[in-house]
């Protein structure tokens, strides 16, 4: 396994370069230990290995950036566990790996409903971000999931939406966006969700404009949301339900 994993990084190491490095720098991902290689390349390597849980162990704990996130796509969701999503959420510094993570793995597995509310409810930003990229990632993913397990989440939506966050604000948003475009009655249930937000940030400044950072995150996370969930294309597709 050493002398594979070896192998793998050097072939990353050779598909990288400076130029994408500093086109990943610009769009705010870390690039401390990133060779340069872009999602759809990784991919590719990814078909090419297969599933392999034991290997993405391995990738994950070289540090590497682009391992990691190979990590994420040749991972087994039957066989990860819930105290491998809370190590591999420590170690989460850029928010391509922690939506990588939580989108294409972890919300396959079978802890993804409670790790997704639990890390909601937690301080660390990048365990907070992902806790909501989950719930993003089940709303498009889990076939399966009822409207009462996605109700459950709104509150957690309503409540996180002042974190002034970048990265949690937007998580926060676009796990509202996800879910209200599922079907007729979420959307329903997410643009009223987004209209609760927005009246507590509105009374909390004072007004419909300013306030202090929470309220005018509140007020963004739910202005830009209904402008998606009220507008006729999302309205179109989200057919009522039966």
């Amino acid at each position: 396994m050493d002398q594979r994993v070896k192998s793998i990084l050097a072939e990353l190491r050779s598909m990288g370069s400076a130029r994408n490095r500093a086109g990943m720098a610009r769009y705010g991902i870390t690039v401390d230990t990133a060779c340069g290689v872009s999602i759809c390349e990784l991919r590719k390597v990814a078909r090419r290995l297969g599933t392999d849980h034991r290997l993405a162990r391995a990738l994950w704990a070289t540090g590497n950036h682009e391992a990691r996130l190979l990590a994420c796509f040749v991972d087994d969701p039957a066989r990860v566990t819930a105290a491998q999503m809370e190590a591999w959420a420590r170690d989460f510094d850029s928010w391509d790996l922690c939506d990588q993570a939580t989108t294409s793995l972890f919300d396959q597995t079978t802890h993804a409903w409670t790790v997704a509310a639990a890390w909601a409810a937690r301080d660390e930003a990048w365990v907070k971000r992902a806790g909501f990229s989950l719930m993003a990632g089940l709303a498009v993913h889990d076939k399966t999931g009822t409207n009462r397990a996605f109700l459950r989440l709104l509150p957690l939506i309503e409540r996180a939406a002042t974190d002034d966050r970048n990265f949690v604000k937007k998580a926060v948003n676009w796990a509202l966006r996800n879910i209200g475009k599922r079907n007729r009655a979420l959307n329903d249930a997410a643009v009223a969700c987004a209209e609760t937000i927005l009246a507590g940030a509105n009374r909390r400044a004072g007004g419909t404009r300013g306030g202090d950072a929470a309220a005018r995150s509140a007020r963004w996370v739910a202005t830009d949301a209904l402008r998606e969930l009220r507008s006729e294309r999302v309205r179109a597709r989200v057919a009522p339900d039966r």
